[in-house]
């Protein structure tokens, strides 16, 4: 399918998850406009590196847009709603100012679950993490999640950088993606939470 992207570091959205955008540059408010107009679909995708023009990764996330705000000046805020993450198969030559590409859909495993003692393993590591960032976290709202709710909702927003969080998007099931997190989360608590975030690259 072909999809109007929006390549931004560190912004990654998930199936059923949502993402909050300010969307000010005029080719993105362009973009937001050709999306309004059409099937209000919009694919969120990192750039390799954060140079005008740069390379993408693979792998990114369909949204499609849920809620509108639009300002005098012809800014917007929008969230996205999470569909489906694709796979980038190449990118389009275009004329319009945002970039485009073709892309396959991911299918999404269905009905993921984590046993108890991995949903155990995560929580005291997400607990231990969250004491060593200093995060305020109402522990009785995250137990009542489901397991795709609560591993892909910290993949979002967990501080880790573009290549950790782009690593959690990839992961092919969720059990994969939540032994990264309690990877991450452990190399991350061994370092100076002042020093920055963590990095794979």
């Amino acid at each position: 399918m072909r999809l109007s992207i929006f390549p931004l570091t560190g912004a990654i959205l998930y199936p059923g998850l949502h993402l909050p955008l300010h969307i000010f540059e005029p080719r993105y408010r362009a973009m937001v406009g050709d999306a309004l107009a059409r099937d209000r679909r919009i694919a969120m995708i990192q750039p390799s590196d954060p140079d005008e023009g740069t390379a993408l990764f693979d792998v990114g996330c369909v949204g499609r847009i849920s809620e509108v705000e639009t300002s005098e000046d012809g800014r917007y805020n929008i969230l996205l709603t999470g569909e489906s993450r694709f796979r980038l198969l190449r990118e389009l030559e275009v004329t319009t100012p945002f970039r485009q590409i073709e892309a396959e859909l991911i299918e999404e495993p269905e009905d993921e679950m984590l046993t108890l003692g991995e949903r155990a393993a995560f929580e005291y590591e997400s607990r231990k993490f969250a004491k060593l960032q200093g995060y305020e976290i109402d522990w009785d709202s995250v137990a009542r999640l489901d397991d795709v709710s609560l591993i892909n909702g910290v993949s979002q927003i967990a501080p880790f950088d573009a290549a950790a969080k782009q690593a959690l998007l990839e992961a092919p099931n969720l059990r994969v993606r939540c032994d990264l997190l309690v990877q991450l989360m452990e190399f991350f608590g061994k370092g100076d939470p002042d020093e920055g975030n963590v990095t794979l690259q």
